[in-house]
């Protein structure tokens, strides 16, 4: 299983400098991310609209590439087991509530096994957490 935050498919959905990395490895193998990962997608792409990183045009791509993603890959939905889990990450790692939430969903869909999956991220204190949890965190 490869699980991927959000911040590393954002690349999938507008260019950056890492799109084609990950888009080759967005095509070796299923797409698995926590079922909140397309807000905040979605809030990358307005905020890159905001500063004018992206125009009328582009803005309205980056969401239907967004949706077309959305419909292709895996989500974990099990909140309740991903909150729970997002506690002891808090408590044990530097990270935000929603970096918690990304790692504890990756957790979830590893059934807590995480020593033989991949973690994606383009966070480095989330990718810092992923490796301490047992993860093998790819670089892009």
């Amino acid at each position: 299983m490869r699980y991927w935050d959000a911040s590393a498919l954002v690349p999938l959905v507008i260019a950056e400098p890492a799109s084609s990395v990950l888009r080759r490895k967005a095509s070796d193998d299923a797409i698995v991310t926590w079922c909140l990962s397309g807000v905040e997608i979605a809030s990358a792409i307005e905020r890159r609209a905001r500063e004018h990183a992206l125009d009328a045009d582009g803005r309205a791509q980056a969401l239907a590439n967004l949706e077309q993603l959305a419909h292709a890959w895996t989500e974990v939905t099990a909140t309740a087991a991903a909150r729970d889990r997002a506690y002891r990450l808090l408590a044990t790692h530097v990270l935000c509530a929603g970096d918690a939430l990304q790692l504890a969903a990756a957790l979830v869909a590893a059934n807590d096994r995480p020593h033989a999956h991949e973690f994606l991220s383009g966070d480095v204190r989330l990718r810092e957490a992923a490796t301490r949890e047992g993860f093998k965190v790819v670089s892009y």
